[in-house]
């Protein structure tokens, strides 16, 4: 595994706290000798040019961070290792009192690399590219601050599926399954599968089901001409485009992959999530030191 000779950090603008974190992180890889900027401000015209020719990234926020970490440096092939000063941190690596070991062992290259599926999305108006992005954990169609439903017809693979009577709909990647999705009732992915979930906001007669796509489907969704609502799409959390009646939505696995630097076991993922899930719920101990056992006196 290659070493690392130019490596980014990235702060969190919102977040004071991360500065001097990053700053600490920075002098510690320049004095190991290793080519560092830092930036404490998510401008993409002045960041874009640095990644360009860098190892690796350093994104110290929570899973927000990460996600603009991952879209910034997936089209590079440039790993991302997460420091975790949010709330549920999925994505991140580890929390800011480890930093220290976790960077020796970085710099001594005991880590494995993880990758994860994204999606692209393009907007279309008649034959126009309005819009076209890609993300990490999901695409979301929804009404505007209007509580008034939105029809929405789906194509899979260029084949009618159905017309959505709906708040939004969700087309997530694996990663994306324990976001948006989840909290809506979806089912929860491993990261390593390649599969589309599609999930429907608040459903009215209409297909209440999520539904996980065979590897390498195609979603389309075309806002129904008739439609007065206010529609907007957002990516990863993000407003990507107010849409129109009749617009078109594409959405398919992006040539991009996201990749992550993980210290953890390989198999972190179903431990992580529970913990999250189920915080209060600790590891049961082994029988011979359960005192409810009956060799419990032997």
């Amino acid at each position: 595994m290659p070493a690392f000779h130019r490596i980014g950090v990235l702060a969190h603008p919102l977040r004071p706290v991360t500065i001097p974190l990053a700053q600490e992180i920075t002098r510690s890889l320049q004095n190991n000798g290793i080519d560092t900027w830092i930036r404490t401000a998510w401008d993409a015209v002045y960041i874009e040019p640095l990644v360009q020719g860098t190892d690796l990234i350093i994104a110290i926020g929570g899973d927000g961070a990460m996600l603009r970490a991952a879209r910034l440096c997936a089209p590079e092939g440039i790993p991302v290792f997460g420091i975790n000063t949010g709330h549920l941190g999925f994505l991140t690596e580890i929390s800011p009192e480890d930093w220290v070991s976790s960077l020796d062992m970085l710099l001594n290259q005991n880590f494995w690399i993880e990758e994860r599926m994204m999606i692209c999305c393009e907007i279309w108006r008649g034959d126009q590219n309005v819009a076209s992005s890609n993300a990490l954990n999901e695409v979301v169609i929804s009404r505007g601050a209007v509580a008034r439903s939105i029809r929405l017809e789906t194509y899979i693979d260029g084949g009618w599926t159905t017309t959505y009577h709906c708040d939004g709909l969700i087309i997530a990647t694996p990663t994306g399954s324990t976001a948006y999705a989840l909290a809506v009732g979806g089912p929860i992915l491993p990261p390593e599968l390649k599969n589309i979930l599609v999930v429907p906001v608040a459903p009215h007669l209409s297909m209440d089901r999520p539904m996980v796509l065979a590897q390498g489907a195609a979603v389309e969704v075309i806002i129904e001409p008739h439609t007065l609502s206010e529609v907007v799409l957002t990516l990863d959390g993000e407003l990507l485009a107010q849409m129109q009646a009749a617009d078109r939505c594409l959405v398919r696995a992006s040539d991009s992959v996201s990749r992550f630097v993980r210290l953890r076991d390989r198999n972190y993922f179903y431990r992580s999530l529970l913990d999250r899930l189920e915080p209060r719920v600790s590891r049961p101990r082994p029988i011979q030191d359960d005192p409810r056992s009956p060799d419990a006196d032997k």
